[in-house]
């Protein structure tokens, strides 16, 4: 997922960036630029930021307003800033990665992020798909630790900086390997088994490394492409219903005839 706290011109280099790594380097060769429901997700490219950044810096304000800063002076602002950096990705990893599988064991939350797994077709655009409130979530639960641990400023827009790029690239339709470090750095193939629609289901949980799925047992890594993706939830496909689609009360199942005497 994307935090789409950036500019258009970002997306422009997004765009120059991932579609010809998709054409050189496919995951599945057959699958279009243009498929299944991209100018629906162009709609969330294009116009689904404004909401998750006025939503964002809301509930931030709201919340620094609340607990305060407990360590803005503290020892993080001594170190050398690669350490800084990379501190910074390992504490929003763990906030991210508490989030997200709460989203997927919470079912109220899963209204909202199974908006995201209604993607068949992964490519970089996919990361867009997100509901503002599942966005808006995930973004706080990684962005406040930060601030609450008196990151610099400079330490998290580094770390924003690598998420965006991550986000892009865990969703695109590519075989780039990692080599050894696929064991270390969240992949394509790593977070393809995320959205894949066959069992095992609920892995792979986190943005960027994956030793908190390899802690917590949910790490699913093969030498294979998952055959589908999605999800079996009815989500619709057009951006307006597919924002209300959380807040729809779900219809009681009928219930089963009786069986003939």
């Amino acid at each position: 997922m994307l935090a789409n706290l950036f500019d258009y011109r970002q997306i422009v280099i997004a765009a120059l960036i991932f579609l010809p790594l998709e054409r050189l380097l496919p995951a599945r060769p057959a699958q279009h630029v243009y498929r299944r429901h991209f100018w629906n997700d162009i709609v969330y490219l294009l116009g689904n930021g404004i909401v998750i950044r006025l939503g964002f810096v809301l509930l931030i304000a709201a919340l620094m307003t609340w607990t305060g800063p407990v360590a803005a002076d503290g020892v993080v602002s001594r170190w050398p800033f690669w350490l800084q950096v990379l501190a910074a990705v390992a504490v929003a990893d763990a906030g991210f990665y508490a989030a997200h599988r709460a989203f997927h064991a919470v079912p109220f939350l899963w209204r909202f992020h199974s908006v995201h797994h209604s993607i068949e077709e992964l490519d970089w655009l996919a990361a867009h798909r997100v509901h503002p409130v599942d966005q808006i979530v995930h973004s706080a639960a990684s962005y406040l630790p930060l601030y609450l641990l008196g990151f610099p400023v400079e330490a998290i827009a580094a770390h924003g900086a690598i998420y965006l790029v991550q986000s892009h690239l865990i969703h695109a339709n590519t075989r780039l390997g990692f080599g050894p470090l696929r064991h270390v750095l969240a992949s394509p193939a790593f977070h393809h088994w995320h959205h894949t629609n066959e069992a095992p289901f609920d892995r792979n949980f986190a943005p960027s490394f994956t030793w908190l799925d390899r802690l917590f047992g949910t790490l699913h890594l093969p030498d294979a492409v998952p055959a589908r993706y999605g999800t079996d939830d009815p989500v619709p496909h057009d951006y307006l219903r597919q924002l209300a689609w959380p807040f729809v009360r779900r219809a009681a199942p009928a219930p089963a005839a009786p069986e003939p005497a």
